[in-house]
């Protein structure tokens, strides 16, 4: 059969042999990958004063090796932006070492050294560090340096995950800090919402003593909410409503002015033996019974036909309901007045938690929006009863407030103690962030890679934090501008202005 016989008969064409060989080789051609570039490396540490990270390619004899070295002063977390630095890499084997000097950083914070090594082996690296910012030596033991490119370790292109936050991010962001969880102790304590409200017996609701109208020339100088008043000072008057218990309010004080001038009386007589020491008691009865029926009716003083309405209390007005003109009936609330300057924290203890509450545990808390940590004087009770809605108990702490700088109202976060001293992984308080209701934080497991962290806590003092599991010991935490970590978290982008390097 021809060629074009085998067309006509099966819709296709018969190739030549060696054209479908050169389809073979191409396809071959397109399969195969390039051979993988040589591993570098990565290094980050830290000493007290300075941060090193350092990325390198493959050490290979007789290559020039261009280093990025990146300097973090860690006394306010900015790039070394001048000084000298000195590389002197030692091999393990003996011989001279390999010195390279750069005069000063090619970018704030950036150093580009470029060693050339004549002899494979491992080396030590020792990295000296002049600067007005800082002065120190760091040691990085262990380079590799492969006689040929062939022998090194090939870049196998993984991903090692986590947040990328880079050196130059780090740098331009306000308050970035970050330091080591250590080993420590502290009083075990444990968190509970709370809330801020009067203590007992600084707290009036001032009501109208009797049904009438306020009167309308009073009001102006009623005072508002906010306004300070004293004990006895006059804040209202009202004009009593003679069809509904006015007549009987004047009768009343009519009785009393009575019973007072008979028993005053009573007693000029008994002292001058006119009388027997009888009509001095039977007095005596008659004026204590018009004292209680005019303090039954509201009490106050009727000047002018008005009955005056005083603050019972020394505060501050937080609230006010009078009109002026406005008939008020007899109980109806007219002010609420708060004596500020002791105020007590209500702490709602998980039910969970309450077995720990000691008899004089100690609490402390901080107002929402407000990084400041308040400590209650004393324990004034703990609840034995729980809430069966929101399972929890009342624990009452009083806070001395002299300043007025917590306000009545507001809602805190109450730390607890236990009294008990407890030890473990401490990190501070700056570090804990909170998400959807579970405390989190960000550590730096290299110079610009982050890691979330979910986190269960032990309990607080002061500044810092217990950590019961999330974190261990020597791991570095994000204690400053973690929130700028989480917005890093969430975008996949490389910044704009990328590395420098």
């Amino acid at each position: 059969m021809k060629p074009a016989e085998y067309t006509r008969r099966f819709g296709y064409p018969i190739l030549p042999v060696t054209f479908i060989l050169l389809i073979a080789a191409a396809c071959a051609s397109e399969d195969s990958s390039p051979e993988a570039e040589p591993a570098g490396g990565a290094i980050t540490l830290w000493t007290d004063s300075t941060e090193l990270f350092m990325e390198h390619p493959a050490l290979i004899v007789g290559a020039p090796d261009k280093f990025a070295v990146h300097l973090t002063d860690l006394t306010d977390f900015a790039p070394l932006r001048s000084g000298q630095i000195l590389l002197r890499f030692q091999p393990r084997s003996g011989g001279l070492p390999v010195v390279v000097v750069q005069d000063v950083p090619r970018a704030p914070g950036i150093y580009g050294p470029s060693p050339t090594f004549t002899r494979p082996g491992v080396y030590d690296l020792t990295l000296v560090v002049q600067s007005a910012q800082a002065r120190d030596s760091i040691n990085v033991p262990g380079l590799q340096v492969y006689a040929n490119a062939e022998q090194a370790p090939k870049d196998q292109g993984g991903d090692e995950g986590g947040i990328s936050f880079l050196k130059e991010q780090q740098w331009k962001t306000p308050g970035f800090r970050t330091d080591f969880a250590k080993v420590g102790t502290l009083e075990e304590s444990f968190e509970a919402s709370g809330q801020i409200i009067p203590a007992a017996g600084r707290i009036a609701e001032v009501a109208a003593p009797i049904a009438g109208l306020i009167d309308a020339s009073s009001v102006a100088a009623s005072p508002s909410p906010g306004q300070q008043v004293q004990r006895g000072q006059v804040i209202a008057l009202i004009t009593p409503s003679l069809g509904e218990s006015g007549a009987s309010y004047a009768e009343a004080r009519a009785r009393l002015r009575q019973a007072e001038d008979d028993y005053q009386r009573a007693r000029r007589l008994f002292a001058a033996e006119a009388v027997p020491e009888r009509r001095v008691q039977e007095a005596q009865i008659r004026l204590q019974a018009a004292r209680e029926s005019l303090a039954g009716l509201g009490g106050g003083t009727l000047t002018g036909g008005k009955i005056v309405i005083r603050a019972p209390i020394a505060g501050v007005v937080t609230a006010r309901t009078i009109t002026p003109g406005s008939r008020v009936d007899a109980g109806a609330a007219l002010f609420t007045i708060v004596d500020p300057t002791v105020i007590w924290l209500r702490a709602n203890v998980p039910a969970a938690r309450a077995p720990l509450i000691g008899r004089y545990s100690t609490g402390t808390f901080q107002l929402e929006g407000s990084p400041r940590v308040y400590r209650a004087q004393r324990m004034v009770s703990s609840g034995s009863v729980i809430d069966s809605i929101s399972r929890t108990v009342p624990v009452i702490y009083e806070i001395r407030n002299v300043d007025a700088s917590i306000r009545v109202g507001a809602n805190a976060r109450a730390f607890v103690a236990t009294g008990r001293r407890v030890s473990g992984v401490l990190i501070p308080k700056s570090a804990v962030l909170d998400e959807n209701g579970r405390p989190i934080a960000y550590v730096q497991p290299e110079g610009e890679r982050f890691e979330k962290r979910d986190l269960t806590l032990g309990g607080s003092e002061g500044d810092n934090v217990l950590v019961v599991s999330g974190i261990k010991e020597g791991e570095r935490v994000v204690t400053g501008a973690a929130y700028q970590v989480r917005l890093a978290s969430l975008s996949t982008a490389v910044p704009a202005h990328g590395h420098e390097h």
